[in-house]
């Protein structure tokens, strides 16, 4: 099978099926579609090797990642890679586990395969590797962590918001004495959330407990350690809010360990909407971040500077929403 056979079948010439297969934005998207149809059919896999020598391009982005073990990232994985096929892009993926040298080893496979562009979904990456894919125009993605210039766009997520929407929703249902399970505090997005709470709780007027506070580590076991804490202070929160779901999630089997009730001794929010979030027992009332809308944000920024040089890195906001389900209830009478 050879890419004239394809050119027939989809009545275009052999410099629209190239340009297809290499990205270019010069097909349009229903010819293109016809194109990827005739591909299909005849089973006619493209050397991606000699595509990449001839264009300059690998048509093969990087996404780099924290934990894939959380599952807010996979569903972020799916989201992006549905988009990068879309435009006849290839992901690869790679996870960091929050070790700064399993980033270097990410860092440099995507060096090595001379990717086209990177989302880099995580906080822990060093300034000398970013030099790396600067020094190579190599355009990036982030989220949270950058200030847009040439090459360099930053997916901003408006955690404020989030904390201010949960906390508004639990003071609405005349909680006080509310807690906060965060992240590890070595990743940004952690202390945006920490700090976000903290100030919110002093904005409204309430007083804030600073053994209200403990530090997790975005998984279960550490929002279950963290919620035993909690329970062992002499006196223990109404409410509870979560860094994320995975916190969320696990602190509610340290709740019911303890012989207590959600929402009726105590409320818990978490961070994320992942799907699992809606079938635990109860159903968990979260801030949900689109993990569609955070891939379509990095496949556009990484994608736009790709088809021209000269286009300064681009800041993209994300505005998360509260989903209220059932971990969330009045304060338990005779508290306060």
């Amino acid at each position: 099978m050879n890419i004239k056979e394809v050119a027939k079948l989809a009545k275009v010439s052999t410099a629209t099926v190239s340009r297809t297969i290499n990205g270019s934005d010069k097909v349009t998207p229903e010819t293109a579609e016809r194109v990827r149809r005739a591909i299909e059919t005849l089973k006619f896999y493209p050397n991606t090797n000699a595509r990449a020598l001839g264009s300059g391009r690998s048509s093969l982005y990087g996404l780099i990642i924290s934990d894939i073990t959380n599952p807010f990232f996979p569903e972020l994985v799916k989201s992006f890679e549905d988009i990068a096929v879309q435009y006849g892009q290839e992901v690869l993926i790679a996870n960091t586990n929050y070790d700064p040298h399993r980033m270097e080893l990410c860092v440099s496979r995507m060096l090595q395969r001379k990717v086209d562009g990177v989302a880099i979904m995580t906080s822990e990456i060093a300034d000398h590797l970013i030099d790396e894919f600067n020094s190579r125009r190599i355009p990036l993605a982030f989220l949270d962590t950058a200030t847009p210039q040439k090459g360099i766009s930053n997916i901003l997520v408006d955690y404020t918001a989030g904390v201010d929407a949960a906390v508004d929703h639990l003071t609405s249902l005349g909680h006080k004495a509310i807690s906060f399970i965060s992240g590890p505090m070595s990743l940004t997005s952690a202390r945006i959330r920490k700090r976000a709470f903290i100030n919110i709780m002093k904005r409204n007027g309430i007083r804030l407990d600073p053994h209200f506070i403990e530090e997790g580590n975005h998984r279960t076991d550490g929002g279950h350690e963290a919620m035993l804490r909690l329970l062992d202070n002499k006196v223990h929160p109404t409410a509870v809010l979560a860094s994320n779901d995975l916190t969320a999630i696990g602190a509610m089997g340290a709740i019911f360990e303890r012989g207590l009730r959600i929402p009726d001794d105590i409320s818990i929010i978490g961070f994320d909407d992942i799907e699992l979030s809606a079938y635990t027992q109860p159903a968990l009332t979260t801030v949900r971040l689109s993990r569609q809308e955070i891939a379509k944000m990095a496949f556009r920024a990484l994608y736009n500077t790709n088809q021209s040089s000269t286009i300064k890195g681009a800041e993209y906001t994300i505005q998360p929403t509260l989903i209220v389900r059932k971990s969330t209830g009045p304060r338990p009478v005779g508290r306060h």
